[in-house]
């Protein structure tokens, strides 16, 4: 018996040298780095087209109200404003409907802005305040768009 525990103990054991463990081991790991490494690409590269594409702003269109000059609501009725008006709009659709509705578009300009005293209009709040009422009353007109902002490229009181 001790015979046979003396053999045992000289013979190598079989399995696997600590070389080809580590080797193993390295490979797995290199594996399991490389999928991790795709699979993050993968979801960079989802979040960045995605990003891009929230991030494209539809186009805008100008608009010309044209040139108007009306009356102020003032005591003597002597003072008036000529002012030239531009409009952003947000699509193609809602230029072609403000041209539909072209006459009366300027007609709710005119009655806004002969609403108007010369103290309402002097001031820059009160010229900014005027653009607000100004897209307002334009976008309860429209149905295929709406008025993003309001320019005035011409503005005289006198």
């Amino acid at each position: 018996m001790a015979e046979e525990e003396k053999k045992e103990a000289e013979e190598p054991k079989k399995g696997m040298s600590p070389k080809i463990k580590w080797i193993a081991i390295i490979s797995v790991a290199v594996v399991i780095l490389a999928a991790a490494g795709f699979g993050g690409w993968k979801y960079f590269t989802a979040n960045v087209t995605d990003s891009k594409e929230e991030q494209t702003v539809p186009t805008s269109a100008m608009w010309s109200a044209g040139t108007l000059i009306v009356n102020l609501m003032d005591d003597k009725g002597d003072r008036y404003l000529k002012t030239a008006i531009q409009i952003e709009v947000n699509s193609q659709d809602c230029m072609e409907e403000l041209d539909e509705l072209k006459p009366k578009v300027t007609d709710g300009i005119l009655v806004l802005l002969s609403s108007k005293s010369y103290e309402d209009i002097a001031s820059l709040e009160g010229k900014q305040h005027l653009r607000d009422e100004i897209a307002v009353r334009l976008n309860g007109y429209l149905v295929r768009g709406q008025i993003r902002k309001v320019y005035f490229t011409e503005f005289l009181v006198q």
